[in-house]
């Protein structure tokens, strides 16, 4: 199993909208690394769901579930583009803020720092648990 984080607007498709709809077809992504990412994603690895440029907070604020691995991204109009499905699995209480990820030693080298323009990145196993127990605290 793998570990992933996706980005979204919360304006655009926020976790209460994947809660809603309890699964989503994960397109738009329109960068080579990240489709890649994608691509490369398998049935049942777990997704961290981030929130971006809100006006409230930056940080992570759910988990999700990849249920089906890349097919071709109806949304795009042209080019060579993946979208995955996702399912909502759960929103936590206590979201996990960017200033708190950025301030936990133990979480500097994770890609949502090193490139931070990529709507999805990998994530390792030790940057996963320590997000989510972050949250249970």
């Amino acid at each position: 199993m793998a570990y992933w984080l996706v980005k979204s607007e919360p304006e655009t498709y926020g976790i209460d909208d994947l809660k809603r709809d309890k699964k989503t077809d994960w397109t738009g992504v329109r960068n080579y690394a990240a489709r890649n990412f994608l691509r490369a994603m398998s049935v049942g690895d777990d997704v961290l769901y981030y929130h971006s440029m809100s006006k409230e907070s930056n940080g992570v604020v759910g988990l999700a579930k990849v249920t089906k691995t890349a097919f071709p991204d109806t949304t795009a109009e042209e080019g060579d583009w993946s979208a995955v499905e996702l399912k909502f699995v759960k929103k936590f209480s206590k979201p996990v803020p960017l200033a708190q990820l950025k301030a936990t030693p133990s979480l500097s080298e994770m890609k949502l720092f090193k490139v931070n323009r990529l709507s999805v990145s990998p994530v390792t196993d030790d940057e996963f648990k320590i997000i989510v127990g972050i949250t249970e605290q």
